[in-house]
């Protein structure tokens, strides 16, 4: 029994550091045209069963996952010329549908709590939404600008700077009396990509809001950005993974630096890997630890969660971490469950907005690096 037993330890000791190799893509980024094609599918249909359930478990989740398909058709479109009017259709669809949706309820994305009390900031506006509808329509200016949306992106931006001006600490509210750095910071990426579009220049106030935060919105401890804050600039929670991950790739096109610095903190304090696998805590080691709808479930002991595991492959991309993107996209190949048929590839434990993340992160880069050219705008007429 204990040569048995023995044997067994042994097997197990020589088959845990090689059972990744079976789930180890050759290179994640051929994943993409797969989840491409499921995600268009999903993008051209009006409505359907899993948008209806990813509205129902969380109305943000819907509005994400819309900004993140644009986000990846916009960089498909400037990746593949030759598809760019086959990946515009996908973009102009969705741009049209949350516009549509926003005008028949202007809290249809938000969640029920929106109600609880009055916004502090007197136009009573969410910059979430109009982060998000602000950074869709800056990226598809970016790729070939159209005349129609060029007043509706210069409104929304004037509407996204009023709300940050007036905060008294330049981070504005999502939420009655509650700001969150993800919101703030794709805010800032729309005022980095309009400026690109249109030629105006917010250079000022996003320098203005990297000194605040720096001021206001950092965890002495750990050095990161804090989660979400008051009105006033109170720090409600501390760092999390699934706002820095985004926070930091959103920084790159404000300060490189600074967004590089997070990146590298992030992944000291939340980052795991073993045996060719990788996944991201949610908080750090010293940080009081729950689980939230926007988290999602951690594991214990290793503490994996999925919404940080989920984000870090954006962050892995962007900052050029192809070891860490291959270990994320591995665990998510092991335990994600990974599903191909006519329509595509989806990721069974997942949804739309997760399929739509991961898309994003296999191909990002061309949008980014559109909006950092001081001459894009010509060059792109």
């Amino acid at each position: 029994m204990r040569r048995k037993l023995l044997l067994l330890l042994l097997a197990t000791a020589v088959w845990l550091p090689m059972i990744h190799l079976a789930f180890r893509p050759g290179d994640p980024r051929e994943l993409a045209p797969d989840l491409a094609a499921r995600l268009r599918e999903l993008a051209l249909r009006d409505e359907g069963p899993e948008r209806v359930l990813l509205r129902r478990n969380n109305p943000e989740w819907d509005l994400m996952a819309r900004t993140f398909s644009v986000l990846s058709f916009a960089n498909l479109a400037l990746k593949e010329p030759e598809r760019k009017a086959e990946h515009l259709a996908v973009i102009d669809t969705l741009l049209s549908r949350t516009l549509r949706d926003e005008r028949l309820a202007d809290d249809v994305f938000l969640l029920p709590y929106v109600h609880r009390a009055p916004f502090h900031d007197v136009r009573g506006r969410s910059l979430f939404i109009d982060g998000e509808l602000a950074l869709m329509l800056a990226a598809r200016q970016l790729v070939e600008p159209r005349a129609d949306l060029a007043p509706l992106l210069r409104e929304r931006i004037d509407t996204v700077t009023g709300q940050l001006e007036r905060a008294p600490v330049l981070a504005a509210e999502s939420y009655p009396d509650e700001g969150w750095t993800f919101c703030n910071t794709v805010a800032l990426a729309a005022l980095r990509l309009s400026d690109t579009a249109d030629g105006r220049d917010h250079s000022e106030l996003r320098r203005r809001w990297l000194e605040s935060a720096r001021e206001h919105l950092m965890d002495a401890r750990t050095g990161l950005l804090v989660s979400s804050f008051t009105f006033h600039g109170t720090t409600r929670d501390g760092p999390e993974g699934s706002t820095l991950w985004l926070a930091a790739h959103m920084l790159q096109v404000v300060d490189p630096d600074f967004a590089q610095d997070q990146y590298q903190r992030a992944r000291r304090e939340l980052m795991g890997e073993l045996f060719g696998f990788a996944w991201a805590a949610e908080w750090p080691e010293s940080s009081s630890r729950y689980e939230d709808i926007d988290s999602g479930p951690t594991i214990p002991w290793v503490h994996a969660n999925a919404g940080s595991s989920g984000l870090a492959l954006v962050g892995a991309a962007a900052f050029d971490d192809e070891s860490l993107l291959e270990g994320l996209v591995t665990s998510l190949r092991f335990a994600a469950f990974p599903v191909t048929d006519d329509t595509g590839l989806r990721f069974a434990a997942g949804n739309p907005l997760a399929d739509a993340v991961l898309l994003y992160s296999l191909v990002e880069g061309p949008l980014w690096q559109r909006a950092l050219e001081p001459r894009a705008k010509e060059a792109h007429r």
